[in-house]
């Protein structure tokens, strides 16, 4: 580790770090203490139920036709009006009919008892014994001796038992909520106010570096820098800088913050504490609030380090919005904790944290402010080079076919996907061709990959009626045919009314852009587009179906959000009823005939796009019946078949790069549908044969 100025107190020399770490030997399993006690609970029980005598199990006939007439019997005793303990005389013990109890060696001279057998009634054994001593001589009779015995083990077992059990039983609990083993002693109970957090030092196999990390270059270097902070700080004090005190990771979900923490563990050289965000969260009220301050405790002697919190929204959400009074303290108390720990007296401490978040709308304003978290580092989903480069890092474990899987054709047909989503399509197109028994993963593996991904698992076996499959057909068409010859729809690229998914009976697949601004002209049109199903029902079979449910759920979204967000209603205004912040709470921040004028407008507006589309469809109905009569009998179009049914597109696809992508698209569309044909011929003339042999 780099000299520094940071904490110097609490850094430990490099020489003394290796004079006291223990040597590596062999990865022996670690010793469970509660073995012990296991082990002492076996014994007990075993001291208590095995057998304490060593006396020879007999019956009352041998005693009373055998060792009574013999006379060799000293005394009887009675034990809890249950037993009968035999003891023999010391003569009789010479005896080689006893040699039993000599063979066991353990026997002297008066020694017993020797023999015991069980009684059924005390009276009724007195009785026996007496008429089996009714011709002996009064000085030879047997004594008897009764006795009761106490077996203290057993009632104070029995006593404590209870208490045992109840105290087993709340620890048990405890560990379970206290999360097991996890953490720092965060599993047992007296420790349950312990932190946590993992920590990753030198010592720790952390695999992942920035290498592996694709697509957000931006947020690489606002971390890296931070990273380099800690190796070099002198680099920066020199010229008077100060050592940030936290930086929040802001991005939807999938897109890299927990990878980008992973990153830099693995890059740093300092000791990194990693947890979540609900690790602070317990039932118990003042644990929240010790775990963060014994997490402090830890990286304070081990600064300078790094605090990695995900989901830091569990923890940090705004206090006092939307909460029953007094219903939130303990994590309130969490809260405040924290804020204190990053930003109270003792500032210059050497410990930077790392947050990340999806929802920095409901975080505390005083968690946000410079000077606690001071930098927001937001991370989106990647642009095309960004979805170009994850692809290549995922590429590599993979035994692809280099001849016609390329990156960038890839990343220009997963428009609008996070990384998360494309190590999905990746892994999916290696389970896809392994599950053709192919030795590598070509390109049409990873189209079907990301049909699967988008549309979800084709169904071709899914039963349905010709009604159904006609509607569905028309439905489909009225999409293509609005999207065709409307500007400012993306390229379609393949229309199916093959089901995918739980409840896609169709769909049309088109290859969107990189687009961050839309205009008023670019909304209308793809809102039409999205009503072309409706409109193509209506006007071919005179009534609707459910079938556009997820069509009007876009649609009423898009024309919402148009009217109260983006202002773009001229009768509204130009004002935005957005509450990211949630500010308003429960009210809405306009009156009650604003809200009917809203309404009013968004009915109106949608009804004007669906007009338009309907208009649109009936001048073009004779290409609509025959789209639809053509996709009933292909069940899946392309865009070159389009082209030939419809025409060329008469608007140019502005995305060059998208544009090259559709030839190569079809083509490898078209060899899976010519795949599966051959093999449905195959199975149909293996059936002729099997028929014709039966005949």
């Amino acid at each position: 580790m780099a000299d520094n100025n940071i904490n110097s107190n609490d850094l430990v020399p490099e020489e003394k770090q290796n004079k006291n770490r223990k040597p590596k030997g062999p990865n022996f399993p670690k010793f469970n203490f509660y073995w012990i006690y296991g082990i002492v609970a076996v014994a007990f029980l075993a001291i208590q139920f095995m057998p304490h005598d060593v006396a020879i199990k007999t019956t009352w006939f041998d005693v009373k036709n055998d060792m009574l007439l013999s006379h060799d019997v000293q005394k009887i005793t009675v034990v809890n009006k249950e037993r009968a303990e035999i003891y023999l005389k010391k003569e009789a013990l010479k005896n080689e009919k006893y040699k039993g109890l000599k063979d066991r060696g353990i026997f002297g001279d008066e020694i017993g008892p020797h023999y015991y057998f069980e009684i059924g009634d005390v009276q009724q054994f007195a009785d026996d014994l007496r008429e089996a001593e009714k011709t002996f001589p009064e000085n030879e009779r047997v004594s008897v001796e009764y006795i009761t015995q106490r077996n203290y083990f057993s009632d104070i077992l029995i006593s404590i038992l209870p208490f045992v059990l109840l105290i087993g039983v709340w620890m048990f609990f405890m560990r379970r909520m206290g999360g097991g083993s996890g953490g720092s002693g965060g599993g047992q109970i007296f420790n349950i106010g312990k932190s946590r957090a993992q920590l990753f030092d030198k010592e720790a196999n952390v695999k992942i570096t920035f290498k592996d990390v694709a697509g957000l270059d931006e947020a690489k270097v606002e971390v890296m820098e931070i990273v380099d902070f800690l190796k070099n700080p002198k680099k920066y004090t020199t010229l008077g800088g100060k050592i940030p005190k936290g930086a929040l990771l802001i991005g939807p979900p999938g897109t890299g913050k927990t990878l980008l923490a992973k990153a830099v563990a693995g890059e740093a050289g300092v000791p990194f504490f990693s947890l979540s965000g609900s690790d602070f969260v317990e039932m118990f009220v003042g644990v929240g609030a010790s775990r963060v301050r014994d997490l402090f405790r830890q990286a304070k002697e081990k600064a300078p380090c790094i605090i990695f919190i995900d989901e830091i929204d569990a923890v940090g959400r705004a206090r006092g919005k939307g909460a029953i009074q007094g219903g939130n303290d303990e994590r309130e108390n969490t809260l405040n904790q924290l804020l204190t720990e990053m930003d109270g007296f003792a500032t210059d401490i050497g410990v930077i944290i790392l947050a990340a978040t999806n929802r920095p709308d409901i975080l505390d304003s005083a968690l946000m402010r410079p000077g606690r978290f001071d930098r927001q580092i937001s991370i989106d989903k990647p642009d095309l080079k960004g979805r170009a480069a994850i692809f290549k890092v995922h590429l590599k474990p993979i035994k692809t076919d280099e001849g016609s899987v390329d990156e960038k054709k890839l990343a220009t047909q997963t428009a609008g996907f996070a990384g998360a989503e494309i190590m999905n399509v990746c892994n999916e197109a290696a389970l896809i061709a392994a599950r053709k028994n192919k030795d590598k993963v070509d390109m049409q593996d990873f189209q079907d990959a990301i049909d699967r991904v988008i549309g979800g698992l084709e169904k071709k076996n899914k039963i349905i009626s010709p009604e159904e499959k006609e509607i569905i057909a028309y439905h489909e068409s009225g999409h293509a045919i609005a999207g065709w010859f409307l500007e400012h729809v993306d390229p379609l690229v393949k229309v199916s009314i093959v089901p995918r998914g739980v409840a896609a009976l169709g769909y049309a697949q088109y290859l969107p852009k990189d687009q961050y601004l839309y205009t008023i002209e670019q909304l209308t049109n793809m809102m039409m587009m999205t009503l072309g199903g409706r409109v193509a029902e209506d006007i071919i079979f005179g009534r609707i179906s459910t079938g556009a449910q997820n069509d009007l759920e876009r649609v009423t979204r898009m024309s919402y959000a148009m009217v109260t967000i983006y202002g773009m209603n001229a009768k509204v205004g130009n004002v935005s009823f957005n509450d990211p912040n949630n500010e308003y709470g429960f009210t809405k921040p306009y009156s009650d005939k604003t809200a009917e004028m809203i309404d009013n407008e968004v009915r109106l507006f949608i009804e004007n796009c669906y007009q338009k589309t309907k208009q649109l469809l009936t001048e073009k109905r004779d290409l609509l019946e025959k789209l639809a009569q053509i996709l009933l009998k292909k069940e899946i179009l392309f865009q070159q078949d389009l082209e030939e049914i419809l025409g060329k597109r008469p608007y140019e696809i502005k995305n060059h790069e998208v544009a090259g992508m559709e030839e190569q698209y079809r083509l490898e569309e078209e060899a899976k549908m010519a795949e599966s044909k051959v093999l449905l011929e195959t199975q149909e003339a293996l059936t002729n044969t099997d028929t014709d042999i039966a005949s």
